[in-house]
């Protein structure tokens, strides 16, 4: 079997691939939410090109009793964190409302905690009213992302936009639901995995993204600056 050769050359290329085909959405005063750890240099470069705020989305899964890899909802960072719980998981395990709210804080801890390491003490911005760019370096069954879209929905934004830069066809289909748009550059078929489309595709690491989260507040700093100016 043949498959597609790889698109991008690493995720920086792809970043500014998918900056290039959301460059309409720059005069929306856009905030762009990346999903750690590999979303973030993709969502850098969006964010870069668009001059718009970058910051990280964190979610944490809940896990059933004794079963902690099956998921029956996650947690979802922002302004106002949200629990996201799947009815049928929820119906099948029937958690007691003490485990589930035990989890939560737990799983919340570990939000803040991810969050004091890659932001320090910056607050989780505001979504209320604003058009979202929601940002991986590809999707491949989508479960993370649907539970971050659905929280989104919740705290109210405007206009929710998914963009990757690859993911299978019958993923974006099941996903739409949950979004204004999508933006995919490559829906190959058979999709195979989202590393298999990236020429490097190592480990992003809590340095980078620490590094550049950094960056991107500096520019986006210089770049209010300028505009009041």
């Amino acid at each position: 079997m043949i498959f597609d050769a790889p698109r991008f050359r690493d995720r920086t290329d792809a970043g500014r691939q998918l900056a290039a085909a959301l460059t309409g959405f720059a005069a929306t005063d856009p905030l762009v939410l990346a999903l750690p750890r590999g979303g973030v240099p993709v969502g850098f470069e969006v964010a870069k090109a668009l001059r718009a705020r970058l910051d990280v989305l964190l979610v944490r899964k809940i896990g059933a009793p004794g079963h902690p890899e099956y998921g029956i909802g996650a947690v979802v960072d922002g302004e106002n964190p949200q629990l996201v719980l799947n009815e049928e998981a929820m119906a099948l395990v029937q958690p007691s409302d003490d485990y589930v709210e035990a989890e939560k804080r737990r799983q919340l801890l570990e939000i803040e905690r991810r969050r004091n390491l890659y932001l320090g003490s910056r607050p989780a911005a505001s979504v209320l009213g604003r058009t979202v760019i929601v940002v991986d370096d590809g999707i491949a069954t989508g479960g993370t992302v649907r539970v971050a879209l659905k929280a989104l929905r919740k705290d109210r934004a405007a206009h929710v936009v998914l963009a990757v830069p690859v993911a299978p066809r019958d993923t974006l289909d099941l996903i739409k639901a949950d979004v204004d748009e999508v933006v995919c550059l490559a829906t190959p078929e058979p999709f195979v995995a989202v590393g298999r489309y990236y020429e490097d595709f190592a480990q992003t690491t809590d340095a980078e993204v620490i590094r550049l989260l950094h960056e991107a507040e500096q520019f986006e700093r210089k770049s209010s600056m300028r505009s009041a100016g």
